[in-house]
């Protein structure tokens, strides 16, 4: 008898946990990818928002999707907007509501609608946004039917005023999330780590709590912490105070401690996980699990910026954030890849200019370790290059509340930054308080530091002086005139656009400003970097390193092009350049001058680029200017084992690492770069003039290629000679043949001139070169690709997704 009661005590126990587990875990909160299955058709419709209309001959797609890059070019467009034609476009979506949700909260996610949209479900108006680059998330639980198909449809435009190209859509990723009525609220979790040391680090964890109505409740709170392996490391339990009649209660959990703290840098990007759970009334309501980074960040202007107690200078790129031959589509793969060539040459940091950017662009700076300055606007007020379709001032408040709890967790974020080119006319900083902007930044940085009071704030500056003096202005070049612009003084760090040769004057009238360099113009090569005071300052980011779409210096240029790398990331020899400035690593690269570009004023800042190449396929008794990029002390230059001299690295801010060589005569075969340091070699480059064309290689990026419907593979083409080398001269219409689980969403060449578009399976070979961009399936299986160019050997691959 005795024996038969323990059992019935097992049985208990063990039942009471399963029944336990269950409702831990079933339909706690669904969060479903909403972003297959799409419709999707351009140009205004009518009544396309009803539940009846037909789409039957509507085009299938899914999401992510830029439906303004599919449109043809258009010369007579607006150059600024990358010569697409400006519109609407229409996206339905037919789905079916489980009965399980009944009683819940049934919430669609957008994560942003370029340039602005609104939302309707079954008819019914639920949502919109007024400024595209951020989400929003509507309850549609009150329309939907569950006895019959549902239908979202979406209105999206690119109509506004930005200043260069935005494309246009959904493209973002779109989730249905079902969660109880008490819930954890949107973006409501907020970690910090208010201490840190090497032995131990003070974790806090604050969460806000959506649809507490009474005071007839017992809310209890856990948190779990794990470590980057995935090793429960802490816990933490407390009750919510009973408040009555809240929609929302924040609540601060007890601060818990992590004892040898694994730190997050750029080389050791570690990453902790906060599970946070809800428990009312002894029932689990809702779970939700954040990642975040114990680091410490410190400002000041006498080190410029320290993570982790350790001096770091910012190394980065300022650029939009369209990715190439898929326009503004945020795809996951095509971030990460240009995140590794940034890495891969010495980059460390990007700043979102001129807005956020998408979840997962932060999630892989997370990942890899990228700093980000996260930037919310272009300019303030709703005069001049407001890109939203609300008025400024109605919605400035809610954005940055959305942006900043949206963000807050990320290591990779070091700074907030409101604006971008302020004070230099007065309607572009909004309140008419004739103070360059002083009074709207502290409204703001009031707003910001409710949400997240760990981090600095900062408002890019237009190259201007005091008083919104310009180069325009006679002026501008008087000495006297060099002070710095009144908002730059009050913001906690001094963001500049260019103008590095004017920083120690600056500190001269404003000795307390902490100076960071938020755009770096290109064709000034390494002299905005050495021309800095690394010691004391914050780093830089160079305008438009990667080629973008739209700010077109003029047709046939779809955007702009005075960068390190072009749109499809294969990288310029000036890359090599920023790689021998942001490396130890000794280096030296040759760049042949295929013409001397142009140079012309933009933005009140002098702009262009020489046009240069890397090969020695050149032309027999001409002579060429060339360049060698160098980190050592001294370059020797051969011709096929002949010397043509030895340079020495100048030690001049505007010509460091940039040695010139003029007249350098042609003669097939190759042409060599020696480095030295001491008197020793540390590296060499060699160009090698090719045979013709024979054949094609392939390369490929991804090595663990998923087959979840979302993961790209970039698929890179080049012809080679019979010796194996890639003949960068040669021309032919390629042809991309696919069959089995995958599809073709886009082919490049990385042609930024050519008129073609980014749709089909055929591409010509430009400088060599072509690449195909592939989706795969939702499930895994076998992909077969064949390639071929007339009149050279073709090649096939056979991949396999996961």
């Amino acid at each position: 008898m005795k024996n038969k009661r323990i059992l019935s005590i097992i049985i208990s126990f063990f039942c009471t946990t399963f029944l336990f587990a269950q409702n831990s875990n079933e339909n706690v909160r669904i969060n479903q990818l909403f972003n297959f299955g799409w419709k999707f058709k351009a140009g205004e419709i009518t009544n396309a928002q009803d539940l009846t209309f037909d789409d039957s001959g509507w085009r299938k797609l899914d999401l992510p999707h830029d439906f303004q890059f599919e449109q043809p070019w258009d010369k007579t467009a607006n150059k600024g907007r990358g010569f697409k034609t400006l519109g609407a476009g229409w996206y339905r979506k037919t789905f079916k509501a489980d009965p399980k949700w009944i009683g819940k909260r049934v919430l669609l996610d957008f994560e942003g609608i370029m340039l602005s949209g609104e939302v309707w479900v079954n008819g019914t108006k639920i949502g919109g946004t007024g400024y595209g680059y951020l989400g929003f998330e509507a309850d549609i639980a009150p329309v939907i039917k569950y006895d019959a198909d549902n239908v979202v449809a979406v209105r999206a435009t690119t109509e506004g005023n930005s200043r260069w190209y935005t494309g246009g859509g959904l493209f973002r990723d779109v989730h249905l999330q079902v969660k109880d009525s008490v819930s954890i609220a949107r973006h409501g979790i907020f970690i910090t780590t208010p201490k840190i040391s090497n032995e131990n680090a003070e974790v806090s964890v604050q969460v806000e709590v959506a649809g507490i109505k009474n005071k007839e409740y017992e809310l209890e709170i856990n948190t779990k912490i794990f470590s980057p392996e995935g090793k429960q490391v802490a816990e933490t339990k407390t009750l919510a105070p009973k408040k009555s009649n809240l929609v929302a209660v924040e609540v601060p959990l007890p601060k818990v401690n992590i004892p040898n703290p694994q730190l997050w840098s750029c080389e050791t990007p570690n990453l902790y996980s906060a599970e946070v759970v809800l428990v009312l009334n002894g029932k689990v309501v809702d779970k939700l699990t954040k990642k975040f980074g114990i680091r410490t960040i410190e400002f000041s202007k006498e080190f410029g910026l320290k993570l982790n107690g350790k001096k770091v200078f910012l190394k980065g790129v300022a650029n939009h954030d369209d990715l190439g031959a898929v326009g503004v589509a945020a795809h996951k793969t095509s971030i990460a890849r240009m995140m590794d060539k940034l890495k891969a040459f010495g980059f460390n940091h990007i700043r979102t200019s001129h807005n956020p950017y998408s979840e997962s662009f932060f999630d892989l700076a997370d990942e890899k370790g990228i700093l980000v300055v996260d930037e919310l606007y272009d300019k303030w007020g709703s005069t001049v290059a407001w890109a939203g379709s609300a008025p400024w001032n109605d919605i400035w408040y809610n954005n940055i509340k959305e942006w900043i709890k949206r963000d807050r967790n990320h290591p990779s974020v070091i700074m907030w930054s409101f604006g971008n080119e302020l004070q230099f006319q007065e309607e572009r900083w909004n309140f008419p308080t004739s103070d360059w902007g002083v009074t709207t930044y502290r409204l703001m940085d009031v707003v910001a530091k409710r949400y997240d009071p760990t981090r600095k704030t900062t408002v890019a500056m237009y190259p201007a002086r005091a008083g919104g003096i310009i180069r325009a202005n006679p002026d501008f070049r008087i000495k006297e005139n060099i002070v710095p612009p009144e908002l730059s003084t009050v913001t906690e760090i001094a963001s500049f656009n260019y103008t590095w040769e004017d920083y120690q004057e600056y500190l001269k009238h404003a000795p307390n400003m902490i100076i960071y360099q938020s755009e770096a113009v290109t064709n000034e090569l390494a002299a905005p970097y050495f021309g800095m005071d690394r010691d004391k300052m914050v780093g830089l980011a160079y305008w438009g390193g990667i080629e973008y779409w739209g700010e077109s210096q003029g047709w046939p240029r779809k955007g702009w092009n005075y960068s390190f790398f072009n749109h499809s990331m294969e990288p310029f020899p000036q890359a090599w350049l920023t790689k021998s400035i942001f490396t130890d690593e000794p280096l030296v690269y040759i760049g042949v001058v295929d013409s001397e570009g142009e140079s012309k004023m933009w933005n009140d800042q002098i702009v262009g680029q020489k046009v240069i190449s890397a090969h020695w396929n050149r032309t027999e008794g001409s002579k060429y200017n060339l360049y060698t990029y160098t980190n050592a002390d001294e370059v020797e230059l051969l011709v096929n084992g002949k010397s043509i001299g030895v340079q020495q690295n100048s030690t001049e801010v505007t010509k460091r690492n940039t040695i010139y060589w003029k007249d350098v005569p042609y003669s097939a075969g190759k042409i060599t770069a020696i480095a030295r340091k001491g008197g020793k070699e540390v590296a060499r480059h060699e160009l090698e003039t090719t045979g013709k064309a024979v054949a094609l290689v392939l390369e490929t990026e991804n090595v663990n290629w998923k087959g979840d419907g979302m993961d790209l593979q970039y698929v890179k083409v080049y012809a080679v000679d019979s010796k194996g080398r890639k003949v960068p001269t040669a021309t032919g219409e390629v042809t991309f043949d696919l069959n089995g689980a995958a599809s073709i969403i886009a082919v490049d060449n990385g042609d930024h001139l050519s008129d073609d578009l980014f749709d089909g399976n055929k591409k010509n070979l430009y400088k060599g070169f072509a690449m195909a961009i592939l989706r795969s399936g939702q499930k895994a299986g076998t992909v077969k690709l064949k390639v071929s160019v007339p009149g050279l050997k073709g090649v096939d691959k056979i991949f396999t997704t996961k």
